[in-house]
């Protein structure tokens, strides 16, 4: 299962991330905050798993799931210029992710190594 979070001025970017992307995220079970899932589910043709939302702990819903090894790859794309009050904090996700070593991106950079990870792993 790969986790998708995104601030409020990353939704576009992440939604154009994973439109790029689609049929690698097509392949494997997705989850989401609920703003981020609720676009994504709305937009393309993906089941994405909505938790609640980042201010009422959807980002540390997935955060469990990493710690249950329920989750193999987390894309969390932050706005770290203009993150609101309300919005989830990297901090706590990324100690469960580093614990369990499970692979987080926090921009499309380290997002495409993943995926290329992903790619990789799966094999031909």
């Amino acid at each position: 299962m790969i986790a998708l979070i995104a601030h409020d001025q990353k939704k576009q970017a992440i939604l154009d991330f994973v439109r790029r992307n689609l049929l690698l995220f097509q392949r494997h079970p997705l989850v989401a905050t609920a703003s981020t899932g609720k676009l994504l589910n709305r937009e393309l043709p993906l089941q994405v798993e909505c938790v609640a939302h980042g201010p009422e702990g959807g980002d540390l819903m997935i955060g469990s799931r990493v710690a249950e090894r329920k989750i193999i790859a987390v894309i969390f794309f932050r706005d770290p210029l203009t993150a609101q009050p309300h919005e989830p904090d990297v901090s706590a996700l990324m100690r469960v992710c580093d614990v369990h070593r499970i692979p987080l991106a926090t921009n499309p950079g380290t997002a495409d190594a993943i995926l290329a990870w992903l790619e990789d792993k799966a094999g031909p």
